[in-house]
């Protein structure tokens, strides 16, 4: 896909809604239109059949982006994700299948805005495998239906997953651990709920003074090896590895893109490479 194709699919956290009006005011395509613009581009490589194709399925992509919302990820990088899959997906299409391409491209849909979640968010940065992964987005879309499992309901999951029942209770103990509060509660009532609190159980290891020191020059240590780290890599790809990862406010990749006059994809790129360039310098620290 070139430049052109690629910004068409181009959404930013603050014109969300225009883009959502904007992609819903494109016509779905009939069996017969999608069969001919596929042929069109799968035979003659023509660039416009391409863009129809995406066009006529942008909406599709919010709506299944829209299944990840609670992730707590900005809408627009779930969106701007599933569209680079629907991209792939149109490239890899093949009209002799005998299938439409929706059918065809919500594998790739779903599979970049996978990758972006266990990307981003802290709770899954240890689903590497391909079995955690599996678990981790199966067991989250069970959880809201049914909420705590029974060891009956931990047994058939594990079955229909092929994993063993302790990985089922180990990865619903890390979805449910972002609701836990450990602080105690900030109000002058002395409830008994107040001596309850998680945190008052914890060792203070504060009270070590040697600890506490040796804590204290590991965290300066390490901030000295990520700021060498970063001080390796060019001006740009400083700025954008703290846009996206070290700010307060998180810049998205369009607003990047917007900032370099460059695409979206190109942001991307440069970020992934930028990534790779770090965990280089700080290993070798």
């Amino acid at each position: 896909m070139t430049n052109q194709t690629y910004s068409m699919a181009l959404v930013t956290q603050d014109s969300l809604d225009g883009y959502i009006r904007s992609v819903n005011s494109y016509p779905m395509l009939t069996a017969d239109e999608e069969r001919g613009l596929a042929e069109r581009l799968h035979y003659k490589g023509e660039i416009e059949a391409a863009k129809g194709l995406i066009l006529s399925h942008l909406r599709f992509v919010v709506h299944v982006a829209r299944g990840y919302s609670g992730y707590g990820l900005p809408m627009a990088d779930l969106i701007q994700e599933g569209n680079i899959g629907l991209m792939k997906a149109v490239k890899r299409f093949n009209p002799e299948v005998g299938v439409r391409l929706v059918s065809f491209a919500v594998h790739w849909i779903k599979a970049e805005i996978h990758e972006y979640v266990l990307r981003n968010w802290r709770i899954v940065k240890i689903a590497t495998t391909k079995a955690q992964r599996k678990l981790f987005f199966n067991l989250r879309k069970s959880k809201k239906r049914l909420g705590w499992f029974n060891n009956g309901e931990v047994e058939t999951v594990a079955r229909e997953l092929g994993v063993e029942p302790s990985e089922v209770r180990e990865m619903e103990s890390r979805l449910a651990a972002q609701d836990a509060t450990f602080e105690m509660p900030v109000d002058d009532d002395d409830s008994a709920a107040s001596y309850t609190a998680p945190v008052l159980y914890l060792e203070d290891k504060q009270s070590d003074v040697a600890e506490s020191v040796e804590a204290d020059n590991w965290e300066q240590h390490t901030n000295n090896r990520l700021a060498h780290a970063l001080a390796t890599l060019d001006d740009r790809s400083q700025h954008i590895v703290r846009s996206r990862w070290l700010d307060d406010k998180k810049s998205t990749l369009q607003e990047l893109a917007e900032t370099y006059s460059v695409s979206a994809e190109r942001i991307r790129q440069l970020e992934k490479n930028a990534m790779k360039k770090l965990k280089l310098a700080v290993g070798d620290i």
